[in-house]
Formats: C-alpha cells, structure tokens, sequence
C-alpha cells in the first residue's frame, strides 16, 4: 500500500506540470501572453517542487510521510480552484506556480523518502512502480485535460482538476509509518532532551542542507550531469502538443502524443528497475543512467526532421522509453551513492540546486520559439544539452571509478602498515617478556 500511496502522489507531482500545457494554447489567447510567458507557469511550478525539497525532508523527518503527503494534496486541490479565477498571468504565476508548486514538493520528497525507508533488496523494483506513477497519470490526464478543455474552458477544468488532486490525501493516508525499536531512556537523561533548542534547530538545518556533500567527488558528477538534463529535458513536452498543432495534427491527436509517451513510459520504468536490479547491471548502474540521459537527448535531436503525425508517434514513443529509463533511474543513483541514511539530506540539495535550471529551461525554449517562430531551435538546444549531459556522466564516471580502485590499494596498504606495526610491537613485548623471565629466574637461584 506504501508504494501506492506513492505511486498516486509520484504521478500527480510530475505529470500536472506536463499535462498544463494542453492550456496554454487558451491561456494564450485570453489573457493575451507570449510563448514564453505562458511557459513560466509550468517552469515556476517545477522550480518551486524541486526548490522545496529541504522544507519537505524537514517537515517528514518531524512529522512523517503521512501529513506531510496530505498537507501537500491540500495545497494542490485549492491552488487549481483558486487559479480558475484569475485574469492575469501573474495570478497564474502564483497559485499554479507558487502554491501548487509546493504542494508538489511536499508529496514527492515525502514519497521518495518513505520508499528508501520501507525497502532495501528490491527498492529498485519499488522505486520503478512508484516512479510509474508520473507516466500512468500523464497517460491519462492529457486526454482528459483536452476533453474537459473542450467542454468546460480552462477554468472549469482546474476546477476539476484540483478536485482530482485531493486525492492526494488519500495518497498520503496509505503511508503507514515505520516503526523503529526503540532504546530505553535513563530517567536522569530526560531533562537534557529539551535543552538548548536553538542549537538543536541548527544541528537540523545542517542535517538537511549538508554541504560535505560537495566533497564527494561521485555527489558533484551526479549533480553537474542532472543540472544539464533537468534543463533540456521538460521544454520539449511542454510544448510538444503546440508542436504537434503546428504541425497540422488535430488537438484531440496532438494531446495523444503526451499519452503514448505516458503509455510507453509505465511500463518501462518498471522494467528498468528490474534490468537495474540485475546482478550485471546492479554495480554498472551509473553507466546505465549515462546511457539513458544521451538516448533521451538523441529523441529530441532528431524530432525536427518529423514532418508527419506518424512518426510523431515514433517520437513519442521513443521519448517514453528514454524517459522512463532516465525516471526509474535518477533517484535509485543517488541512493546508490549516498545509501539509505543520507539519501533524505542529498535528494532535498539536490532539488533545491535543481530548481534553477528548470525554472529556466521551459521559459528559454520558450523564447526561442517567440524569436524564430519556429520549434526546430528548441529541440535543438535541449537535445544538445542533455547529451552533454549524459556524455559527461559516462566519462567522469570512468574517471571516478577509476579514482575509486586507485585509492582502494592505498587504504589496504595504510591499513596492513598499520598491522604490521602493531604485530612487531606485540613480537617485541613478548621477546621482552622472555628475555626478563630467565633473569627474575637467575636471581631467585641466587
């Protein structure tokens, strides 16, 4: 039940910022806004999800999953509603963006953080079902989105929409805590518990924005290569159905574009975690990740050669699969390399530091289009970076293991040093030993 709760609240998190795009086009037109105006509403609720990240590990460390996940089903429902009455889109900005954004963050770190605590021999293959959550509803909701637009405006469906969005509560009811043992406190310690408050708060904001982390030569590579892909990777669905409109394609068969992808996506993503639970793949999984993220990008390269609806499907497609590869994947490297204890603390560093390239992302590709009124420089400039991206992760990660069996010797031979040190000096205190016994021996004959 853990990893449906976390499925539901997954998928919500990371598909309404995709499916928002099916309103854009009416946004647009009533309230008068530019390609890259309009993209901001999806780009500032990304940031704010990702930026969030900190303020989430704070409140599920104190709290635990389970408000955690209904406060942020709360935020979702009423931001939507409150959205459906705005005239502007600095109004939009706000209770989409802002509001919404961190009702976001609430059920997704809160989700990811319950799944490392429940599972440990097969969180890849639970990490893969809940992260299926995002394709499962973006599968669904796109065609939705384009149904209720058809009928009820763009107002009327983020009404609807945030009504669907409580059920995020319900989510976040399924989180059953974990219960730990517990150790037996001394009377006489109890007092101590609640001294000193404010250095406890500061003791908790370093538990949560660790930056020992930019030690770790592995955290840096995983973190300069992310950076790169968040930036490139969200633009192009964004306005893939603006594209597919552009092109010629009906409305109704531009939004199934995003539901192929999404179909594609749910039943990859599990499947990857399975592959990445394989004892072949398993120690390789970083080199996994790098081959995804560059297969992702090489999607967008070649989409501006797609001139017809059909190999928009191909495209699609193919986007799914690389998507749900890169998905499955980019939580499970981090727990990889920074294991089950101070995986709480990265993943909130890591969106926070994250929520600057996606919250310029959609907004610059946005602008490319506004300039050249064209879509092609779009996928251009994402697709590039996110190949640099992944090129960049399988060759500092050859680096880095290398790095990794060069210092293993080291620390061996440190370590046999030291016993070797120590096992003369036992050889000559026992040699000492026996050199003084025949002379106490001598002495007590005489």
């Amino acid at each position: 039940m853990v990893v449906v709760g976390a499925h539901i609240s997954i998928g919500f998190a990371y598909s309404t910022p995709k499916v928002l795009s099916v309103f854009f086009i009416d946004i647009q037109e009533q309230l008068g806004a530019s390609y890259s105006e309009v993209a901001w509403i999806s780009s500032i609720m990304l940031a704010v999800m990702y930026a969030g990240g900190p303020v989430s590990s704070l409140l599920v460390n104190r709290f635990g999953s389970r408000p955690t996940v209904i406060l942020g089903g709360l935020l979702c429902g009423v931001s939507m509603v409150t959205a459906s009455f705005g005239n502007s889109i600095v109004y939009l900005y706000f209770f989409i963006g802002v509001i919404g954004g961190c009702g976001l963050s609430l059920n997704l770190n809160a989700s990811l953080t319950i799944i490392s605590k429940y599972f440990l021999n097969k969180r890849p293959i639970a990490n893969g079902l809940a992260m299926a959550g995002s394709p499962v509803f973006l599968c669904v909701l796109a065609p939705a989105n384009q149904y209720l637009l058809h009928m009820f405006g763009w107002r009327g469906s983020l009404v609807i929409l945030g009504g669907l969005m409580l059920n995020c509560c319900v989510a976040g009811a399924l989180m059953r805590p974990v219960v730990l043992p517990r150790k037996p406190e001394k009377v006489e310690e109890r007092p101590n518990l609640c001294t000193k408050p404010q250095q406890s708060c500061r003791n908790n904001a370093k538990k949560f924005l660790d930056l020992t982390f930019f030690k770790d030569r592995g955290f840096v590579i995983y973190l300069i290569g992310n950076v790169f892909f968040i930036f490139g990777a969200y633009a192009p669905i964004v306005f893939l159905s603006a594209y597919a409109i552009r092109q010629g394609v009906e409305e109704y068969s531009a939004a199934y574009l995003l539901s192929i992808m999404g179909f594609v996506d749910m039943f990859v993503r599990p499947g990857t975690g399975l592959i990445a639970s394989s004892k072949w793949i398993r120690p390789r999984i970083q080199y996994f990740f790098g081959f995804a993220m560059v297969f992702n990008g090489m999607c967008h390269l070649l989409c501006p050669l797609v001139k017809c609806y059909a190999y928009l499907v191909a495209y699609a497609i193919f986007l799914g699969v690389s998507f749900g590869m890169v998905f499955a994947l980019i939580f499970e490297c981090l727990m990889d390399l920074m294991g089950n204890e101070r995986f709480p603390s990265a993943v909130g560093l890591v969106t926070i530091i994250e929520c600057f390239p996606i919250l310029l992302g959609p907004p610059t590709a946005g602008y490319l289009v506004d300039i050249y009124k064209d879509y092609k420089y779009l996928f251009f400039m994402c697709g590039g970076v996110v190949v640099t991206g992944g090129l960049f992760l399988l060759v500092m990660n050859i680096y880095y293991y290398h790095m990794l069996e060069k210092e293993k010797p080291a620390a061996v031979r440190e370590q046999n040093q030291t016993k070797t040190i120590e096992n003369q000096d036992l050889v000559s205190a026992s040699a000492s030993r026996k050199y003084q016994s025949p002379e106490r021996s001598m002495a007590g004959e005489c």
